[in-house]
């Protein structure tokens, strides 16, 4: 029988490498690592929190799993997302225990499985995460007001309450719930770039849409999901509304505006955040032309330093997401601009590691790569370090609360480069124990 012990970082990462390698005996190492997982054989691990005075790490890995269970089992995406919670759940414990991750994240599709309980024609390709089908939106400008709200106890809603309940109880930590933002919602079921021309020709009929969206699907999904998890969070996720998709000034004033108008009077709002706006470093800039490109990434030639639109923009982050500073691999900005804000706001600190950062298959020159994250993340890991010793923080520093936190891989899948992951976790491990700020220095 197959010991999770044995894969203590960094076994389990090497496990991992050699199974990306195609090795036979690595497939059959790792098939019996699974079938243990699957069948239970780890869930009293699964209860063991990260530890309280170190820096730790959080991951996404739901497509690393994906990718695991499809070559090991042949199961493919819509059985895996759909199927068995607790074999979902189990999977992705496994996957973080395997990489060396120390503290849970659990996480999904959220913008596929948002939409499709409305009605949106997906794609579940085999062995990728579902998403929306682009060429067949579900609203557009004549029908939109009819989109009503779904059934939460069926089909996708109901799925992910069973992740949940089984995250819960195989772990002991408060269920997050993860849904899309009212603008990322919108260009999923209405389209890209449909919405884009409307927010630069009709923005008071966009954000109407976004309205609606909060009122008749994000705010009655939420009050179902704290009925049933009243101690539980949730996180919206909001890519496409994205300073560096719509710019700094719309994301504040639509993006952002309509998920405070979403939980307008709602008695869990200090229980929801997002944490995924990107491209932070647009607000420091002026932008000489828009472009029309796909989902609105603005051109920034000749562009004129502005920081006080970015500490304009973080105020508006923060009125959405008071738990924690982050800091997005797409943002650019140096890290020590968020360690800044963070003191100042006595606020916890995450950081990013962004999916093309790792990607394996985009590396040149990987001992140069290797050198370079190494110094990224000795960067990333005395920023969190001061943070955490200079800012108020509970007991438990966090690790038993279900959001990112810390060092954040923000997806780790088949194809990532597991060498530096382990270089980042490397860092992670030999930094010294957390000081409290009531210690005298000797």
């Amino acid at each position: 029988m197959s010991s999770i012990e044995k894969y203590a970082f960094p076994k389990g990462l090497q496990l991992l490498r050699r199974w990306q390698a195609g090795n036979s005996e690595a497939q059959e190492e790792m098939r019996d690592f699974f079938d243990a997982a699957i069948d239970g054989k780890f869930d009293e691990n699964f209860r063991l929190l990260a530890p309280t005075n170190r820096i730790h790490s959080t991951a996404s890995v739901h497509m690393l799993g994906l990718g695991l269970l499809h070559d090991l089992y042949g199961i493919e995406t819509h059985e895996y997302y759909h199927a068995d919670a607790y074999r979902y759940v189990r999977t992705n414990l496994a996957v973080s225990r395997l990489l060396g991750i120390s503290k849970f994240y659990m996480t999904w599709a959220v913008y596929a499985w948002t939409c499709e309980p409305l009605g949106q024609k997906m794609m579940y390709p085999d062995k990728f995460p579902p998403g929306s089908d682009p060429d067949e939106t579900l609203i557009d400008k004549a029908n939109w007001k009819k989109l009503g709200t779904p059934d939460f106890t069926t089909g996708v809603p109901a799925a992910i309450d069973r992740i949940l309940s089984a995250t819960q109880e195989l772990t002991g930590i408060a269920p997050l719930l993860q849904l899309s933002a009212p603008y990322s919602l919108a260009a999923d079921i209405y389209g890209q770039e449909p919405l884009l021309t409307d927010v630069v020709n009709e923005p008071d009929n966009v954000n109407a849409l976004l309205d609606h969206l909060g009122d008749v699907v994000l705010g009655p999904w939420m009050d179902h999901f704290f009925e049933r998890f009243p101690e539980g969070w949730v996180e919206l996720s909001d890519a496409s509304g994205s300073p560096f998709f719509i710019g700094p000034d719309n994301c504040e004033n639509m993006s952002i505006r309509s998920i405070r108008h979403t939980l307008r009077d709602k008695p869990y709002v200090d229980r929801v955040f997002d944490n995924n706006y990107r491209g932070d470093f647009v607000a420091e800039v002026k932008a000489k032309k828009r472009s029309s490109r796909r989902r609105g990434a603005i051109k920034n030639e000749n562009s004129i330093p502005n920081r006080s639109k970015l500490l304009e923009l973080t105020d508006a982050k923060v009125s959405v997401n008071p738990v924690f500073i982050m800091r997005l691999e797409s943002d650019k900005i140096d890290v020590s601009f968020y360690e800044e804000q963070a003191i100042q706001r006595n606020m916890p600190l995450t950081v990013g590691i962004g999916s093309p950062e790792l990607d394996r298959n985009s590396i040149e020159d990987l001992e140069a790569t290797k050198q370079k994250t190494k110094e990224m993340a000795q960067r990333h890991v005395a920023a969190i370090k001061n943070v955490c010793e200079t800012v108020d923080l509970p007991e438990d520093n966090h690790v038993g609360q279900s959001w990112p936190s810390h060092i954040y891989f923000e997806d780790i899948n088949a194809l990532s480069q597991f060498e530096l992951v382990e270089i980042i976790l490397n860092e992670i491990n030999s930094c010294p124990q957390l000081s409290k700020k009531d210690e005298e220095v000797t």
